[in-house]
């Protein structure tokens, strides 16, 4: 029983730092473009041919 006294208020400072760097992330736009990434992959801007110097077996 004596545990609770210690895991409670941890446990509640532990939800306050996630809250806190949740709100954070929030404010700083780490949220704000989630499709971009996974277009960005897909995206080929090299052209075939350009990198005739170095060649692959």
């Amino acid at each position: 029983m004596d545990i609770l006294y210690l895991l409670i208020p941890l446990s509640l400072v532990l939800v306050f730092l996630v809250g806190a760097v949740f709100w954070w992330a929030l404010r700083s736009g780490q949220f704000d473009d989630l499709e971009g990434p996974a277009y960005r992959v897909l995206m080929d801007d090299d052209r075939p041919g350009q990198e005739e110097g170095r060649r692959t077996l």
